[in-house]
Order: C-alpha cells, then structure tokens, then sequence
C-alpha cells in the first residue's frame, strides 16, 4: 500500500502527467465555453424567430375592422389551437372573453408569460406579446418549450459527449505520461548513476518511438560514453607517468643506498642522505598505490576471485595488528559473528590490505588509549566489514573527499602518508560490488563497507 502510494505520489509530480492534466483541463474548458456560447447563440435566435411570429400574427388580427371582428377572429383560431402551443386571448373593452386560455390585463409589449394552476396547462412559461385593440386588450403567446427543451438538449450534449471525451482524454493522458515517466526515469537512474561515479550506466534501448527524449537518451548516453573515455584515458596517463618513473625513482634509492655506504662519508651528510631515502621511499610507495588503483580499477583482479571469510581476515588482522596497537598505546578488538561464517566472494590479498589500511589509518590518526574495533556483521543477503575508532574523525563536509586520490586534510599533512590510503579501499570496495559509508562514531570515525554475501554459502 504504502508503496503504491508513493508510486502514485511520483506519478502525480511528473511533468508529463501535469502536462496531460493541463491540455485535458484546457479542453473541458474550451469545449464547455464553446457549448455555452452555442446555447446563448441559438436560445437568442429562437427567441427572435419567436418574437417576429408573435408580431407578424398580431399584425393579422389588427387587420380586422372592429372589436367583433376580432372577437370571431380568435374564437375561430382558439377553436383549433392548442394552449399547449399557443395561447389566444382578447377581452372586449365591456368584458367579454374570447380564446383558448383567459389571461389577465397587462401592459402592451413583450413579456414573459407564466399561467395559474388552475388552467391545467403545462409548467413551462410562454412569450406574450400583448396589444390594446378597440378598447379591449388581445394577447398572443406562443410555449417556450422549445427554448427550454434546448437547454436539456445541451446539457445532454454536456453529459453525453464533452464529460466522457474529458474522462477518455483523462485516460489516455494518464496511460501515455505512464509511458513518458518510465523513459524519463530510465534517463534519471542513469543520470544518477553517473552522478555517482557509475561511468558505465547507460539508458540503453528505450521502449517507443523515436521522439525527444530517445534523442535525450541518446545524447546521455553519448555524453556518458565521452566521459569514461576521458576518464579512462586519464587514468591510462596516470598509470603511465606512476610505471615511467617508479624505476628510476629506485634507481635513485639505490644510488642513495650506495651513497650512504660509501667510506669516510661525511658526517654531516649521512642524516641527509637517510631523509632523502626515506622521501624517495615514500615516492616509490605513492607510486606503487597509483598502479594498483589503475590496476583495481581496470576490474583484473576479480578474475581471482574466491570465497572469502571475512570474519576469519578480521580477526587475523586485528591478531596482527595487536603488538603495533600496544606500542602505541591503542586498545583493538574484533568484535566477530556469534557462530557460522561471513563469506563473499572476492580477492583475499586486496580485502586485507582495506583492512591494513584502515587500521593503520586508525593508528595513525588517533591519539595514545584510543580505541580502534574491527567489526563483521552478517544480515539476510549482505555482510558488513566495520573499522571505527574512537579519535578526532572526519568532517562530515570532508567524508567524500578523503576518498578522492592523493586528498589529505589539513591535521594530517604533519603525519606520514600519501593521501591515497581511503581512495585505495573505495577501489577496492567498489570493484568488489560493494558500498563504503564514512560516519561519525560519537567521537573519532567509523567506516562502514557492505557486501553481497557469497551465493555458494549455505
């Protein structure tokens, strides 16, 4: 239910639908305008016709010589008329009554005609058309039934044609904005899944048509496929200038190696040639990361793909990383499932080195008697490899850049390191199918990667 709600509640903010919606509105509108402007058009020649015969047969009995004349004229004429149609009436000047249907006195003109019950005739009204006459007072009146019966007719024509044209326009706007939502929802999973970093998403074929937004699509798709090339062929860069130059960095290690073990080597340049050994070592090692990046990125890795329990490497690297955590006065702890396995399927060797570099992140970056927990964590299809600690964290504004390459943050530019060491373990994570989440732990940070448990584990 509630998912049918939400449905709907998208379905209703959709700009097609809201389109559909504002065309079939225009139309009822147009089309009601339309009728009612024909209703006022042929109500108002009907009732001139009418006006023009009321005058045209009273011109007739004015034709008559005297007040007898007139008399017989209408007794005649009434005889064979009905009231129900016409109505017939003349009053001497001493009071005597001829015709179908006795009217009361009135003023001369137009006017509209509504009889007392006790005539029996029907309810609707005439147009009267009264005349002073040799003293007497004749009144011809023809039924507006006609007029009124129109205005049935046009709300027939109302009910009959113009609301269920609406409800079928209604209809066919809904089922067609359906069918745009679900194409523009294809556009914007794939727009979302570029936002990401998903250079791969694609729209792909879209049902329909070709029509605006299948060239949308395919101009997505286009923009999509230029930008993981660019982003491919810099990569490709990057990994080149990392090989190009990390064997002649090590030839200068070893050069510095050779230097250092020189006799009678100066005093004061032994301290020298150990720093520079030590940067050009750190070099090699930022290189080193950058090639395995490229490496991981290119998907290689997973053709080794095995089962992998990650409880078991947890516990393995927190046994390891014990002794380090002692001599700098760090607590770590597993904190492992109760019984039973937490497999997936992945490369071993690069799912521990997201476990070094995170611990030793933790270790680095946290002060003497911090904690440092190593958690796994296993749900009905998904298994959960946590790292927290309890130090000064990450910035909530700085949680998506300290996994961008070679960022670091401003506290931690005094310590050792490349700033490749996170965007190492998104690499990772991510060629792994999975999901990282940076979040604060109340105090220090806590890094939360989830997997797909492995199918083969029962």
């Amino acid at each position: 239910m509630t998912s049918f709600l939400e449905s709907s509640r998208t379905l209703f903010r959709s700009t097609p639908l809201r389109l559909a919606l504002a065309l079939v509105v225009l139309f009822a509108f147009v089309s009601l305008l339309s009728l009612g402007a024909s209703y006022l058009v042929i109500r108002d020649s009907f009732n001139k016709s009418m006006e023009a015969d009321l005058r045209q047969e009273l011109a007739g009995f004015q034709a008559a010589s005297s007040s007898s004349a007139v008399a017989r004229l209408i007794a005649a004429e009434a005889a064979v008329t009905d009231p129900e149609r016409r109505i017939l009436s003349y009053v001497t000047a001493d009071g005597k009554y001829s015709g179908n249907v006795r009217v009361s006195r009135s003023n001369e003109g137009f006017r509209i005609l509504s009889l007392p019950d006790e005539h029996e005739l029907s309810e609707g009204p005439y147009l009267a058309l009264t005349s002073n006459l040799y003293g007497g007072q004749l009144t011809v009146a023809n039924s507006r039934s006609q007029i009124e019966d129109l205005g049935e007719l046009f709300l027939n024509i109302l009910f009959l044609s113009v609301l269920p044209t609406t409800v079928i326009a209604l209809t066919a706007g809904l089922l067609i904005s359906r069918r745009s939502g679900r194409r523009i929802d294809a556009i914007g999973e794939a727009l979302k899944q570029l936002t990401a970093g998903d250079l791969s998403a694609r729209v792909r074929t879209m049902v329909g048509r070709e029509d605006d937004l299948s060239s949308i699509a395919g101009l997505v798709d286009s923009m999509a496929a230029a930008q993981q090339s660019s982003v491919n062929a810099l990569r490709q860069v990057s990994a080149d200038i990392a090989h190009d130059l990390k064997t002649p960095i090590q030839r200068v290690a070893v050069l510095l190696n050779k230097a250092r073990e020189m006799p009678d080597l100066p005093e004061k340049l032994e301290p020298i040639l150990n720093d520079a050994g030590q940067e050009t070592a750190s070099i090699v090692a930022t290189f080193q990361s950058l090639l395995q990046i490229s490496q991981i990125e290119g998907g290689s890795p997973k053709s080794r793909f095995q089962p992998v329990d990650l409880g078991v490497l947890a516990a393995t690297f927190v046994e390891v990383y014990e002794p380090a955590a002692e001599e700098t006065n760090h607590r770590i702890e597993a904190v492992l499932p109760n019984g039973g396995t937490a497999m997936i399927s992945g490369e071993k060797g690069l799912l521990g080195q997201v476990l070094a570099n995170l611990i030793e992140n933790a270790l680095r970056h946290t002060p003497a008697g911090a904690s440092i927990k190593v958690a796994v964590r296993t749900q009905a299809d998904k298994v959960c490899l946590e790292v927290s600690d309890t130090g000064p964290g990450v910035p909530a504004n700085e949680r998506q850049n300290v996994l961008r390459r070679l960022y670091r943050l401003e506290t931690s530019r005094t310590t050792p390191g490349n700033g490749l060491g996170l965007s190492l373990v998104a690499a990772i994570v991510d060629m792994h199918d999975g999901e990282i989440e940076l979040s604060d732990n109340k105090p220090g940070l806590r890094v939360v990667m989830t997997f797909e448990k492995d199918s083969s584990d029962g």
